[in-house]
């Protein structure tokens, strides 16, 4: 096992840690947004907005740092995805700019609010369909010939992506109620514990359907988890589910305030840790590799150092940032304010 064949994996695990960073940081934000429909008073939306305006803009820096990842170490893959996924990507980049815009304008304006609402909320909603329409492209496959995308500008488009696309709003929803029910309180919290317990259940569901289309649709997948002596020990993953989503929704009945965001992130996590098992070593499924996909080692190698220096950097004051803005938001207060 020499370094030159080590090194693709350990890319593999970085850009996947910053992207699984990336989901959850800038999950709950977006699904604050994805909520502002539930939420009527202006007060309210004040402190759903304030309760991730300190951390917002700086939950991006993972998605930056997993896409420059990938261009470095798998310059085939970004070289494939990036024609294959042009549209939705292209719609999640819009909305991420108009989402950040009505950020900072909402609280400057009073005649206009309405306008920003919906449109922080619009965005919040289109960038997160978008990432799961990716999602759901990438698990699909991608044409390549002769190591370029040879496919169409539409081939994302299937009902699949689409059912993807969904899933993860639904997901995002649920990270950001239980986000908001660590940092509200009374009846706003009620309002987010009430709300919570139709995602997570739509959610159990739409992951449900998602991890059974994936391996019918795909005979690679389906020899990956039901066949021996696999099915025994990945067997695992599907009682963690089910274990995980009981307790979310115990969680939520029983006002489990801080306890329902940690395993709401553990049930992405294990999403994220599902996908894993199905594709690996591909990178761009259904054939390409990480090896074949791999810059050269030296440019790995040189890539890494940065990354080793950046990573804990990043984690140093994503850590403190939420140290700093603990606690609850209350009517009145913020970081606006």
């Amino acid at each position: 096992m020499s370094f030159e064949f080590d090194l693709p994996v350990i890319w593999l695990f970085l850009i996947g840690f910053a992207i699984a960073m990336y989901v959850v940081m800038d999950g709950f934000s977006l699904g604050v947004g994805i909520l502002f429909p539930f939420v009527k008073p202006d007060d309210h939306r004040d402190v759903m907005m304030n309760s991730v305006a300190p951390v917002w803009d700086g939950n991006q820096t993972w998605m930056i740092l997993g896409g420059a990842g990938l261009y470095g170490a798998f310059p085939l893959a970004y070289a494939v995805y990036l024609p294959a996924m042009y549209l939705p990507l292209i719609l999640m980049v819009l909305a991420l700019i108009f989402r950040g815009i009505a950020f900072e304008f909402r609280f400057k304006s009073t005649r206009s609010r309405p306008f920003f609402d919906a449109v922080f909320s619009g965005g919040s909603m289109i960038a997160t369909f978008s990432q799961g329409v990716v999602l759901g492209g990438i698990i699909q496959g991608v044409n390549v010939v002769d190591r370029q995308y040879s496919g169409g500008a539409f081939d994302w488009l299937s009902p699949f992506s689409m059912f993807t696309g969904l899933a993860l709003v639904l997901g995002y929803g649920l990270l950001g109620a239980s986000w908001l029910i660590v940092k509200t309180e009374g009846g706003l919290q009620r309002r987010f514990y009430y709300l919570a317990r139709p995602f997570a259940i739509l959610l159990a569901v739409a992951m449900a359907v998602v991890s059974i289309w994936t391996p019918l649709a795909n005979s690679r997948i389906f020899d990956i988890w039901f066949t021996m002596p696999n099915m025994l020990w990945l067997a695992v993953m599907p009682i963690l589910f089910l274990l995980l989503v009981y307790s979310i929704i115990k969680g939520i009945i029983e006002r489990h305030e801080r306890l329902i965001f940690v395993k709401s992130i553990a049930l992405f996590v294990l999403g994220l840790v599902g996908l894993v098992i199905s594709f690996f070593p591909l990178i761009i499924p259904p054939s390409i590799t990480v090896w074949e996909a791999a810059s050269s080692s030296k440019s790995q190698s040189f890539l890494i150092v940065g990354y080793c220096v950046l990573i804990p950097v990043i984690m140093a004051y994503t850590f403190y940032s939420y140290r700093v803005f603990r606690g609850k938001v209350r009517i009145g207060e913020g970081y606006h304010h």
